[in-house]
């Protein structure tokens, strides 16, 4: 049960000492870790509720310390793991009748999608989506559930331990405070027929991004054109196999798919996947021969299948790495909130960068051909860009995120005397962190590079952060 708190902070083990209060129940349900976090699984206290609904039980009145181990009422790795996964949407893929009308309903709208012009489609769409806004559940417009219930039992492992701080290995390569990709899902063959301007327009600005290519049956795709991609240093994942949106539909037709599509992952030399209008299963993912997957949003409040995975850092499932969508997808943007402007992004990039995040987004080339749409990308595409000169984001190609948080999580803290120093292939590339208690919130300190662990105590050794 430490193993995910682990895994996140890249903490000494000796601070995940956490332990069961009692024998949890063998339901599942709905209940609180604290006001601010929902969570989903069993628990030793038996107040389960079977859905999202006021007045919930918190289970934290039901933490013990007992010396350096900390008595939780629930497993945190089941917790997070049913978050991450979207274990807690009721029924997501269940055969009910009422399921199996909004299938009926969604395959005919996916067999008709690619003829319906966006001003027809955007308001099928949002008839679809009506209620949006009063979901509970995740919490718009950015989910962070998963981070505050880990940052809660980190709060409480300072607090067991009656430490001043806690040393682990900070989230992102030479002490950056958070991380941004841009993706570029390519629909249509307008689209693709778009993409060597929009790599244009990413470039004037010193961005490099990825594209998704639908390997079937959308359009074309000539060597030339996937050469392009990778002379100019952008990277190439697959986009589902013909995005009908029909690879999660069953089991028998998902193995098939997954079997062609691993074939064009091997024959574009692509490592990233991210599945059509991000329909997804992650139970499924072992299929898929990649090293990373992009289909998981964090809040999906406005994509065809709702739920979300609660958090805005990467994490694993099984092999594959998930980098999590965490802002708004363009289309949902321009089309069904009607909003040509950066507020929204603005607002997600700061609740992401706050606390440390990943800021991940989609814009399809198909999208931003339209004028008024391509201005906004530019304004973004500067804001982006005026933030990474700002020292506030590292912004990368999603395999160099990949290859990072893959070399972080084999990488471990190594007591050296009255130091610590962080062992593992790519150590030159990481810094060590502290986290410690302000009044009662978590924040977190980054040494400098090589800096020894006893000079921290001095306020110009490191960058003080929030948590």
């Amino acid at each position: 049960m430490n193993q995910t708190f682990l895994d996140y902070y890249r903490c000494p083990e000796s601070f995940a000492n956490f332990t069961l209060t009692g024998e949890p129940a063998k339901n599942s349900g709905f209940f609180l870790f604290g006001e601010d976090v929902l969570c989903y699984g069993s628990s030793s206290s038996c107040f389960l509720a079977p859905e999202v609904r006021p007045h919930l039980y918190d289970a934290l009145a039901d933490v013990a310390i007992d010396g350096p181990t900390l008595r939780l009422p629930f497993d945190p790795a089941e917790i997070t793991e049913n978050l991450r996964r979207e274990r807690y949407l009721q029924n997501p893929h269940g055969n009910d009748e009422k399921t199996s009308r909004q299938r009926a309903l969604s395959n005919a709208y996916r067999f008709l999608r690619p003829a319906l012009p966006v001003a027809i489609r955007k308001h099928l769409q949002r008839f679809h989506l009506n209620g949006w806004d009063k979901l509970p559940f995740p919490n718009w417009p950015v989910d962070r559930t998963v981070d505050t219930l880990l940052e809660r039992i980190f709060t409480l492992a300072l607090q067991a331990h009656g430490v001043d701080r806690i040393p682990f290995i900070w989230f992102w390569p030479e002490g950056a405070p958070s991380c941004a990709i841009v993706t570029h899902d390519v629909e249509t063959l307008s689209g693709r027929n778009f993409c060597s301007r929009l790599m244009d327009l990413d470039d004037s600005v010193g961005i490099k991004s990825s594209f998704q290519i639908v390997p079937e049956r959308r359009y074309p795709i000539p060597t030339s054109f996937l050469d392009m991609i990778r002379e100019r240093e952008f990277e190439i994942n697959i986009h589902d196999l013909n995005h009908d949106g029909r690879l999660f539909d069953n089991r028998e037709v998902f193995l098939r798919r997954a079997e062609r599509i691993n074939r064009y992952a091997k024959d574009f030399a692509a490592t990233g996947f991210r599945s059509a209008a991000l329909y997804r299963n992650p139970e499924w993912f072992a299929a898929l021969d990649f090293a990373y997957d992009m289909s998981i949003p964090s809040v999906a409040h406005l994509d065809p299948q709702r739920g979300g995975c609660c958090t805005v850092q990467p994490f694993f499932i099984g092999n594959i790495l998930e980098l999590p969508l965490t802002t708004t997808q363009d289309y949902s943007l321009f089309h069904i909130l009607n909003d040509y402007s950066l507020d929204l992004w603005k607002r997600q990039i700061a609740l992401i960068t706050e606390t440390h995040g990943l800021v991940s987004f989609i814009v399809h080339p198909d999208y931003v051909i339209a004028k008024r749409a391509r201005v906004m990308y530019q304004a973004l595409l500067a804001y982006l860009a005026q933030l990474r000169a700002d020292g506030t984001l590292w912004i990368a190609l999603p395999r160099e995120v990949n290859q990072w948080w893959r070399q972080r999580s084999q990488m471990k803290l190594v007591g050296d005397g009255n130091r610590w120093r962080i062992a593992g292939e790519g150590k030159e590339r990481a810094r060590l962190a502290f986290a410690t208690l302000v009044g009662d919130k978590l924040a977190f300190t980054i040494a400098k590079a090589n800096l020894p662990e006893r000079g921290l105590s001095r306020r110009d050794d490191g960058a003080s952060l929030r948590g």
